[in-house]
């Protein structure tokens, strides 16, 4: 824990949510590829997302309605009749509170969900992997780690890894941000103690 007894100090930069009926509307997978898409081009239309998820207009607009109803996204402005909508909540911490009954439910239904689909994904890249470049190959990475480490070691790697991507804030919304050459990346870590055998 931090001497502000926050064990995440990015916290001012996010938003914690606890609520479980809240995180649960999450547990959806085209409303997670909603928000992602959202986060990447800044708004879109309902039509828009549509094309890029390769989903109805009809489903889309259902589930960005979802999504505004449990605050994560709102309204742009108007451009003519288009009503696009933009990202409320761009980072946010869905750790569960013990206080909260019900808040570990449902993070374990989003994080069952979210592993599944990066899963998915990271299965996706290395099925093409023969078509990139070596330049591209080698920039790619898949590793895994065991050691001993106390709950606040833990939770202070848990702090170190959420920070690892920050280098490149502003390149979603600024292309004027991003380097010659750069390609749209993602970056996706689990870090947790084994479980203890049960007695």
């Amino acid at each position: 824990m931090t001497t502000d007894d926050q064990p995440f100090p990015r916290s001012a930069r996010r938003e914690r949510i606890t609520d479980p009926e809240r995180i649960r509307a999450l547990a959806h997978p085209v409303r997670i590829a909603l928000l992602d898409h959202l986060g990447d081009v800044a708004e879109a239309t309902a039509t828009e997302c549509a094309e890029a998820l390769g989903e109805s207009a009809a489903s889309c607009s259902f589930h960005l309605r979802m999504l505004e109803k449990y605050g994560y996204i709102e309204r742009a402005e108007r451009r003519g009749r288009e009503k696009p909508w933009r990202v409320k909540v761009a980072d946010f911490d869905m750790r569960p509170d013990p206080e909260v009954p019900g808040s570990l439910l449902a993070v374990q239904a989003v994080a069952s969900m979210g592993l599944e689909s990066e899963f998915l994904r990271a299965m996706d890249w290395f099925a093409r992997i023969d078509r990139e470049s070596d330049e591209w190959v080698q920039a790619t990475t898949f590793t895994r780690s065991s050691f001993w480490a106390t709950a606040e070691e833990l939770a202070q790697l848990s702090r170190d890894v959420q920070e690892i991507t920050d280098r490149f804030a502003g390149r979603h919304t600024d292309p004027s941000k991003r380097p010659p050459g750069a390609r749209y990346s993602r970056f996706f870590a689990v870090v947790n103690p084994e479980p203890e055998d049960e007695k």
